[in-house]
């Protein structure tokens, strides 16, 4: 019996030495070497504080503010800790009363604006921390932040297309726009 029990026993605190501490580590400080912006989880700092990151959304409500798609994590929005999305199917009454309702308070925001409401304004993403929005989500809520700021639509216009980010590679998803960094350049524009 120690014949057998000894060996394993060596072989699995081996093993477990060689995957739970030294890969991880190996892999850790390499990425601080060669990515260390993204390895510290890609924050956005101002004035020497961190103020978000690029990749987890944050909830913008603020009608000077452009808003990001909405989140279904719980017990808060955007809450890193719980992402998930809400597993609704589009025949659920639930998420079609949901949609309505981003409808019209995206609607009771911007009563002029009659253009179709994008998509990804009014449904959640698969996470609930998706931090982008597309540039048709962007266009829709320009006239809306320009009005409240009291700057010209072509400056706000100007900021959306400046931070418009192209598909991965030119050809892997869709072009977007980074909701923080959109907010904290309108906010520095003033």
């Amino acid at each position: 019996m120690k014949t057998i029990l000894r060996p394993a026993l060596v072989l699995f605190v081996l093993l477990s030495a060689l995957t739970g501490l030294l890969y991880p580590l190996a892999v850790t400080g390499a990425a601080k070497a060669v990515f260390p912006d993204q390895a510290a989880g890609s924050l956005i700092e101002r004035d020497g504080k961190v103020v978000g990151s690029r990749l987890i959304g944050q909830n913008f409500s603020d009608p000077k503010h452009f808003w990001g798609r909405p989140s279904a994590t719980a017990p808060m929005a955007y809450n890193a800790a719980s992402s998930g999305g809400a597993n609704q199917g589009p025949l659920n009454p639930a998420l079609v009363d949901a949609v309505k309702g981003r409808v019209e308070a995206l609607r009771a925001a911007d009563p002029g604006n009659t253009a179709p409401v994008p998509v990804d304004l009014v449904t959640t993403s698969a996470s609930g921390l998706d931090p982008d929005i597309s540039p048709a989500a962007a266009a829709y809520q320009a006239s809306r932040v320009a009005r409240v700021r009291g700057v010209p639509v072509d400056l706000v216009n100007a900021l959306i297309a400046r931070h418009t980010e192209a598909p991965v590679g030119g050809f892997l998803g869709e072009p977007r726009v980074n909701v923080l960094a959109l907010n904290l350049a309108l906010d520095a524009a003033r």
